[in-house]
């Protein structure tokens, strides 16, 4: 049986991710600040915890070798705003966390570490429509400077030792569980689960205004299935990813579509549309098909409908 061991454990990514393995038969661990006893019990003994934090060395350490994992899934990260709040506490948690989990898969004999990046390890430099795999990372926030900096690490690991790191750099990623203090781009979370409890909601974003996302569910999947690619026909170490791209009022839509007594408005603010036009629509992912079968599952109307499912099912 697999054991695998996921940082950042009981957050967006790590839960659904957990449920998947365990589903595929693997043992999980989950590696985390805090722990959902709750959530443990839908593993049905499949699911541990090991409660610390990634800027703890010893804890970590400790962690991986309890779990003696065959691979290691490191989604664990302090995300904006707050990284941008304490950038000392970002850098803490975010890199030198990373270079403890990387240390710690070289001492115990772990081969694998799957890395969760970020299409915020570009900077304003990157092209709006459409990113090539290998465009030049100016990250201007300490969260895209981290997850830089992790890229690079596991490069350089897998180099010198020999370690199998992998890595997807994901779009804003959107589903149930994402909070509404996540950032900018959450709106198009809240504005499904919102309507599916039957709440009103006003997007913050002009009605035009577009972006990139990619499902929860599609996510976590790329994460598992990278996990267990053959390592053969991999070329790069950091593969982009897409889901697809959705305006704020074709998102209303569809939330229509599946809700039909749904109340979305519009109160655009101007800093907020800004930025999510600053955000570019589309990361290549091209390779990530090529070489190790990468397929979004959920166009638009197939993640809202999901979403809605699983909000009132929840």
């Amino acid at each position: 049986m697999t054991r695998s061991l996921i940082t950042g454990g009981f957050g967006f990514i790590g839960r659904y991710l957990a449920l998947m393995l365990v589903d595929a038969g693997h043992e999980v661990t989950l590696f985390d600040i805090a722990t959902d006893e709750a959530f443990l019990k839908r593993g049905n003994g499949r699911i541990t915890s090991a409660k610390g934090s990634l800027a703890n060395w010893a804890e970590v350490m400790d962690a991986v070798a309890v779990a003696r994992p065959d691979h290691i899934i490191h989604s664990g990260a302090i995300l904006p705003p707050a990284s941008e709040a304490s950038p000392q506490a970002a850098f803490e948690v975010n890199v030198n966390g990373s270079y403890y989990v990387l240390e710690a898969a070289r001492l115990l004999g772990v081969t694998r570490v799957v890395y969760a990046s970020s299409v915020a390890s570009y900077g304003p430099d990157a092209p709006r429509d459409i990113v090539p795999n290998d465009f030049a990372q100016h990250p201007t926030g300490m969260y895209g400077v981290s997850k830089v900096c992790t890229e690079r690490l596991g490069e350089y690991y897998h180099r010198r030792y020999g370690l199998d790191f992998r890595a997807v750099r994901f779009p804003p990623i959107f589903g149930l569980g994402r909070a509404a203090s996540s950032g900018w781009t959450a709106f198009t979370s809240v504005a499904v689960e919102e309507a599916a409890l039957g709440r009103p909601y006003a997007m913050h974003v002009a009605p035009e205004t577009a972006t990139g996302v990619l499902y929860i569910r599609d996510a976590a999947q790329s994460l598992a299935d990278l996990a267990k690619a053959d390592g053969a026909p991999l070329t790069q170490r950091c593969y982009s990813l897409h889901g697809f791209v959705v305006t704020a009022r074709e998102l209303a839509e569809a939330i229509v579509r599946h809700v039909p007594d749904a109340r979305i408005t519009f109160e655009p603010d101007e800093q907020i549309t800004e930025f999510v036009n600053s955000i570019p629509q589309k990361l290549d992912d091209s390779l990530a098909r090529k070489d190790w079968g990468w397929r979004p599952r959920h166009d638009l109307d197939e993640a809202v409908a999901d979403f809605v499912k699983t909000v009132r099912g929840a």
